[in-house]
Parts: C-alpha cells; sequence; structure tokens
C-alpha cells in the first residue's frame, strides 16, 4: 500500500465539511497537505503526533515507519512555506534530518477537525477534542454539541482540583489559573482560540450569560478574556480560567489517531495497513518557580 493511498483512506472517512468555516474542504486551499517527501512509496509504518518535531522524526525513522501524519505544520509558519527559511540553520539541519529518514509527512489538520468516524458514536466527532475528552475522562459529560466536543458538566470540583487533575491526566509539566483558584468547577468550555479578536468579547459575554465557571485556555493573551476573568474574581465571581497550552490541549487528539485509524482502513487495505504508532512531543512548556 503507497503512502499516498494512506492519506486518501483518512480523508475518505471523515467529514469534508470544516469544521471552522462550514464550508467544503478544498485540496486548493486546505492546511492537509503532504508538507515533505513522497508518497508514492509503499507505507512501512504511520506515526502520529500533534508536531513533526526533530526527536519524532528520529523515532520514526527507530521504527520504521515512512509515515508521519501531524496535526501542525512542519516549519514553523503558518502555510508551511520553506522559502523564507532558506538560510536558517535550523531549517537545514532539521531538512537534512528528513532527508536521511526519507520519509513523508502529511499535515492532518482540517479534515481531523471536520469530524472523524468512532464507533461508540452516532456520528462522527471532532478527533482532536473527542480525543482531549478521551484523554480526561469526559466522553460523558460532554454537553451542547456533542460532535465539537468543547462544552463539559463535570462533577463539582475546585479550580485547584481541576488543574491538577488535568496536569496529571496529560502528563504535563503544570499549568496555569487566572482568576479564582478555589472557584467551584462544575460547567466548563474550552474557546479554542483567544487573540484578541472581537469573539474574545463575545466569549466575555457567553461566560457570564452561560454561568460558564473555567474556561480552558490554548492560546490566551493578557489584554481581552483573561483580564475578564481577574476582574470577575476580584469582584466575587465563581470564574477562573485554566491556561494549558495549543499543543498540549490538543496532543491527544492525535494520540486518539493512532486508536481509530485501524478501523477506518477497511477491506483490502486493512489487510496491508502498517502498524500505526502514536508519538508523544511532551510538554510544550518547562516552568521555573520562584517562591
Amino acid at each position: 500500500m503507497l503512502i499516498s493511498d494512506v492519506i486518501q483512506r483518512i480523508k475518505h472517512s471523515c467529514n469534508d465539511i470544516d469544521a471552522f468555516n462550514h464550508q467544503l474542504i478544498e485540496e486548493s486551499t486546505t492546511r492537509d497537505k503532504v508538507l515533505y517527501g513522497n508518497v508514492k512509496q509503499e507505507c512501512s509504518g504511520i506515526v502520529t503526533c500533534i508536531w513533526p518535531a526533530a526527536n519524532v522524526i528520529r523515532q520514526a525513522q527507530k521504527l520504521g515507519a515512512n509515515l508521519i501524519i501531524t496535526h501542525e505544520a512542519l516549519f514553523w509558519n503558518h502555510g508551511d512555506h520553506q522559502e523564507p527559511l532558506a538560510g536558517n540553520n535550523v531549517f537545514r539541519e532539521k531538512k537534512a534530518l528528513l532527508d536521511s529518514w526519507g520519509g513523508a509527512v502529511w499535515r492532518c489538520h482540517d479534515y481531523i477537525h471536520a469530524g472523524v468516524p468512532i464507533p461508540s458514536e452516532p456520528s462522527p466527532v471532532d478527533g482532536i477534542f473527542y480525543g482531549f475528552a478521551w484523554k480526561l475522562g469526559w466522553i460523558n459529560y460532554r454537553v451542547g454539541d456533542h460532535a465539537r466536543c468543547l462544552d463539559y458538566e463535570i462533577p463539582e470540583t475546585s479550580a485547584e482540583d481541576l488543574a491538577a487533575h488535568i496536569t496529571s491526566k496529560l502528563g504535563l509539566a503544570g499549568v496555569r489559573i487566572v482568576g479564582n483558584p478555589t472557584a467551584s468547577i462544575h460547567r466548563i468550555r474550552i474557546p479554542v482560540h483567544v487573540v484578541g479578536g472581537p469573539q474574545d468579547t463575545e466569549l466575555s459575554n457567553a461566560i457570564d450569560r452561560e454561568d460558564i465557571d473555567c474556561i480552558l485556555g490554548m492560546e490566551f493573551i493578557d489584554f481581552t478574556t483573561c483580564e475578564y476573568i481577574r476582574d470577575a474574581a476580584m469582584l466575587g465571581k465563581n470564574k477562573c480560567a485554566i491556561v494549558i497550552g495549543h499543543f498540549n490541549l490538543e496532543e491527544p487528539g492525535m494520540e486518539y489517531m493512532a486508536e481509530w485509524l485501524p478501523a477506518v482502513m477497511t477491506g483490502e487495505i486493512a489487510e496491508k495497513l502498517p502498524a500505526v504508532t502514536y508519538v508523544p512531543d511532551g510538554d510544550t512548556y518547562r516552568y521555573m518557580i520562584v517562591s
């Protein structure tokens, strides 16, 4: 089975409506491109990861896998453009590592968010956020749009205990808490990106209007919703944010991909499917805490 066959089978198994703009995923505009390497070779093994860091490439080579399926970009920019990096030493060294490995890297971003088939689910779900719910044991706590997996009602706990649970389950060095660290948490939302745009004001209003106790942050800048959460806590409101980080929050989705991917390879392809292995990148951050 060629690497290109694996990629096409995954695409055909997923929904083809973009989860964020609700438009048909088009080959000319999707982020889900072959980022590196030759896909017209027999697939010897598959590695899933959140981001193909140098150590992930080395591990793929060690495993004998020649396809890396990544959720994020290979070369550190939106669109994965290589030309502006041509004179960069780190770029040249990573490219040499890829050439030594000899495999291909394919990005699976739009399709996995659009919806993947899970046997226990009545319809396709966002594979990234479903993986997060799976990792935390929250599958049965989803509310609202179960397919998006962004809203939860969990058994009541404190913000500090919730932060400890997330840190432990995801294997992180730590997380950041904004607002009231002793808040009583029941209603949770993952707001995806909090990056300073007008949507941040709508998020602040939704937190108030829908009695959301805690938001789990990917990107989380200081000057919009972060300020709102701090003021809310100072005014006696039961509000907090737990800032996990983009890659840290989404990585379980690529771990779970290694669980559902073999099941969608049916028929003749299934008989020839190489091993699928999840390779973790590990916590994006290291913390130095001065008491």
